[in-house]
């Protein structure tokens, strides 16, 4: 009978320590949630707060209207894409410090608007290395065949839709080829993931004159929204919550060039002569496709050599077009 008491005892005494402490976890609890109600909203880790939608946008120098109940919940879907697909936008806005100031004054001299940065933005996430499952490649994600229309090299050793510069060039012919055909841009750039044949197909059989105003497939449907979308967090990061420093940019590297007439057999020889490795050869030069670089007839490639204090990271740009937005 003893043992039994002894036991008995042993159980009480343990639901009660176990009671006292489910007691304490509940006020802590508690204690934890009163305090997080005082907090304003966005302080909390758990922030699922949405983005004002604009009841307008300026796109290439029309006013695009968004209070039509169809445009505005496509727009929020691509606000809210970007605002809680942190790690991604955040590349974006790090990445376009560097790319923007390239691609600006190549749309410029071209007669693009220059909203099609966004499109550009959106096509590849500002990555000039991105390639998709379809084959299309570079920051302006070009397939071989348009590239080639365009007068780009697609080869083995070379691949120019990976040139920053030559790759632009020909994305601009593609959408001054595409404006003559539909005179205005919010078309043009639903031309750019559809094609011309299919929008202009579609404008026919559904009596419209602006793509904004199809029927079509979801990722073109969602396509100027995700550019409208785009812009407003190039150019106004904080409102989706990302506060970043000059510091926090991906800068501009400076280099010198070199014109190449003859081939090159072994590039990473080369790059040893030039102080840098073949690996920075490639970042600087990303099409660039293979150990070697045959120069054949009158061909010449002009490379890209990074000065060797360019490659000491250095934040001395911010965003040039917008950067009142940057915490200094």
């Amino acid at each position: 009978m003893a043992n039994y008491s002894y036991f008995f005892k042993k159980a009480i005494g343990k639901g009660l320590l176990l009671l006292l402490g489910t007691v304490i976890l509940i006020s802590l609890t508690s204690q934890s949630i009163r305090s997080d109600d005082n907090q304003p909203t966005g302080d909390s880790e758990f922030d699922y707060s949405c983005i004002d939608i604009p009841s307008s946008m300026e796109f290439c120098g029309t006013t695009i209207d968004l209070t039509r109940f169809d445009r505005r919940e496509r727009m929020d879907r691509e606000l809210l894409a970007f605002r809680y697909m942190h790690s991604t936008s955040l590349q974006i806005i790090k990445r376009a410090n560097r790319y923007f100031p390239i691609i600006e004054p190549i749309l410029q001299a071209n007669g693009i608007p220059d909203d099609f940065k966004y499109l550009m933005a959106i096509e590849s996430n500002v990555n000039p290395l991105a390639r998709s499952v379809a084959g299309a490649a570079g920051l302006w994600q070009l397939m071989p065949g348009t590239a080639r229309d365009f007068d780009l090299e697609v080869g083995n050793h070379v691949d120019e839709r990976y040139h920053i510069e030559k790759s632009t060039q020909a994305a601009c012919k593609y959408l001054k080829q595409a404006y003559s055909r539909f005179h205005n841009w919010e078309t043009v750039a639903a031309s750019y993931n559809a094609g011309q044949g299919r929008i202009s197909q579609q404008m026919e059989k559904q009596y419209v004159d602006n793509a904004l105003d199809l029927q079509l497939v979801e990722e073109t449907a969602r396509y100027t929204y995700r550019i409208l979308a785009a812009k407003l967090l190039l150019t106004a990061p904080q409102k989706f919550g990302f506060y970043l420093k000059a510091s926090d940019l991906y800068p501009p590297i400076p280099y010198r060039t070199i014109t190449v007439t003859e081939s090159i057999d072994d590039l990473p020889r080369f790059a040893k002569s030039q102080n840098i490795n073949y690996a920075l050869l490639r970042n600087l030069n990303p099409w660039i496709r293979s150990t070697s670089l045959p120069c054949h007839g009158n061909k010449k490639y002009t490379l890209k050599i990074p000065d060797k204090e360019g490659m000491v990271y250095n934040p001395r740009v911010i965003m040039p077009h917008d950067p009142n937005w940057v915490t200094q």
